[in-house]
């Protein structure tokens, strides 16, 4: 793989060196201070949470850009890395199995829809 195809595949490399350890981050630092200051079990996903309604938000503000290289350093690399289906999923499927349902469906609709609202509030902002 050589020329363009080979800076799109850094590009996305790129984005996701920096996307990956800040989910960590911001996910341990959150459920770190949340445990601080209640001083009990987080309740809900909270860091999960939090990174992928930014990373809806900045894919919001993505809509705007035309710059392919840009679009995948920060969409494709960045948000794909930051953001996490996986982890949300898994999250909701332990609370539900551990008997907190309804816990685990207020986090399937604050995820979607805060998500979506991110992303549209971003997109707003682009226009």
């Amino acid at each position: 793989m050589a020329g363009p195809a080979a800076m799109n595949v850094l590009l996305v490399a790129l984005g996701a060196a920096i996307g990956a350890p800040l989910r960590f981050i911001v996910d341990k630092h959150l459920v770190a201070r949340l445990l601080q200051t209640t001083g009990q079990q987080v309740p809900l996903p909270w860091g999960t949470f939090t990174v992928n309604v930014v990373g809806s938000f900045v894919l919001g503000l993505m809509t705007g850009v035309t710059d392919q290289n840009w679009t995948l350093l920060i969409g494709v690399g960045f948000c794909g890395a930051f953001t996490t289906y996986s982890t949300f999923a898994a999250e909701t499927t332990a609370l539900a199995s551990s008997g907190h349902r309804a816990k685990a469906l207020l986090t399937v609709l604050l995820n979607l829809g805060i998500g979506l609202l991110a992303a549209v509030f971003g997109a707003a902002l682009t226009k």
